[in-house]
């Protein structure tokens, strides 16, 4: 079944650029499509620019908006660029510069490392313009993203599973300590959760407990 789109309205500055990531763009992605049945999209039948692996992203994402589709790229991005994306919490610019692996097997990391993780963020972070159709913006109703150093996570519990993945935190554990301490104290929470990798639940327990007697 054939559909008939509203081409959204690109600002000038951003007419080479994919809606979700920023990258050049390589195709119109249009939503809803006929590889997922939508029953309840809130927005006229759209198109939107796109780079080759953004736009193969969103054919795959189930759901039923176009702001839906964006969260579901954004993690998609992240689990694709996870390593890329560690590099900025194990590292900093500096500390790659002179981490002294000239010369060695590492000496390809030390020059590129930055760079890829600079550019994995900004495709993550990248804020997609409104969305206008014939001079109307459309509404979104979807969650904001968390904002946490410097990265724009598509939401909190993408936020918990990148932490989790790249310190090797218990998720469990992790979230209750984001329960007791708030969202506000996000970097806290990390830091309190990376004193505790690979304790048994009993520790665990035990450390909850003496985390809600300081609070």
């Amino acid at each position: 079944m054939s559909r008939d789109y509203f081409v959204t309205e690109t600002p000038f500055e951003y007419r080479h650029m994919c809606w979700f990531c920023g990258e050049p763009k390589q195709y119109s992605f249009g939503f809803p499509h006929n590889q997922w049945l939508v029953f309840h999209c809130t927005h006229p039948d759209i198109k939107i620019p796109a780079c080759k692996e953004c736009y193969s992203f969103a054919l795959k994402a189930q759901v039923n908006s176009i702001w839906q589709v964006q969260i579901s790229v954004k993690r998609q991005l992240m689990k694709r660029y996870k390593k890329d994306l560690a590099i900025g919490l194990n590292w900093t610019e500096d500390e790659l510069a002179n981490s002294g692996f000239e010369g060695g097997n590492f000496e390809g990391f030390q020059r590129s490392a930055w760079f890829m993780y600079e550019v994995a963020k900004g495709r993550v972070n990248h804020p997609s313009w409104p969305l206008m159709v014939n001079g109307v913006e459309l509404p979104c109703e979807e969650e904001t993203s968390f904002l946490f150093d410097g990265m724009a996570y598509p939401t909190i519990d993408d936020a918990i599973k990148h932490y989790v993945e790249t310190f090797d935190l218990s998720l469990e554990f992790f979230r209750k300590i984001i329960a007791i301490l708030g969202e506000n104290k996000f970097a806290r929470a990390v830091r309190y959760a990376r004193l505790f990798v690979g304790s048994t639940p009993q520790e665990q327990a035990i450390a909850l407990r003496q985390l809600l007697a300081t609070i």
